[in-house]
């Protein structure tokens, strides 16, 4: 059986070379990047109870998809598993982590310390998903030198000056939805390209820019819908 394993991981590995070795890898649609996060988080747990393999109808009932769909997700960057031993939990979990970009800590900033923001500024789960919240803006921070918070946090003036000194890509936006597109604007003036808007607004950007928007009122409604049907 650890010879079994020995194979597998091999040849996972030898595909995965294959695949990284191919210049024009198709775009991978975005909800397929969304469930490769959630086969990730499937793949930890996995981990951390201690199983080192898993078939596709295992992690596919783990994600709560099909395991047809879960098989297609996975070519988009390489052929995995073995017949008759399934995946390399650890190795799948590796590369998925890799291809989304999480294997080291991806720095964000927060713009926005009210009440949400201070608790997304508190959230340590971040940096166990491969995330760190490593400044933040609020347009006063004064009010908040009470508050017993994690960082310090800086005047929006002074957003401009940390991004041209951090390679920082992702930003989140947790400000009143009146202010949303202006703090967006300034984020996609110094260098953003991916941003996670808590505010209820809906904001433009550029099509160069990913806009991910959480809107908790609109989540709640939509269980509305369904839990009174």
């Amino acid at each position: 059986m650890r010879r079994g394993r020995k194979l597998a991981k091999r040849g996972l590995q030898e595909v995965n070379q294959r695949a990284v070795k191919k210049e024009h890898r198709p775009e991978i649609p975005r909800k397929t990047v969304y469930r490769l996060s959630i086969y990730l988080r499937c793949l930890q747990r996995l981990k951390s109870n201690g199983i080192r393999t898993v078939s596709s109808d295992a992690l596919s009932k783990a994600a709560g998809v099909k395991s047809a769909q879960l098989r297609k997700d996975l070519t988009y960057f390489g052929q995995f598993g073995t017949r008759g031993l399934g995946y390399d939990v650890e190795l799948l979990a590796k590369m998925i982590s890799g291809l989304l970009g999480t294997s080291s800590l991806q720095p964000v900033i927060l713009v926005g310390v009210g009440n949400l923001g201070a608790a997304l500024l508190s959230y340590r789960g971040f940096e166990q998903e491969g995330f760190e919240i490593v400044a933040a803006f609020d347009n006063d921070p004064a009010k908040l030198k009470s508050r017993n918070l994690p960082k310090t946090v800086e005047g929006i003036d002074k957003l401009p000056g940390f991004l041209r000194a951090t390679p920082v890509k992702m930003g989140i936006i947790a400000v009143p939805a009146p202010a949303a597109q202006e703090v967006a604007n300034l984020l996609v003036a110094n260098g953003i390209a991916g941003i996670l808007n808590f505010s209820p607004a809906v904001i433009q950007v550029p099509d160069e820019v990913i806009v991910n928007s959480v809107n908790l009122a609109i989540e709640l409604e939509n269980l509305s819908y369904f839990v009174r049907s």
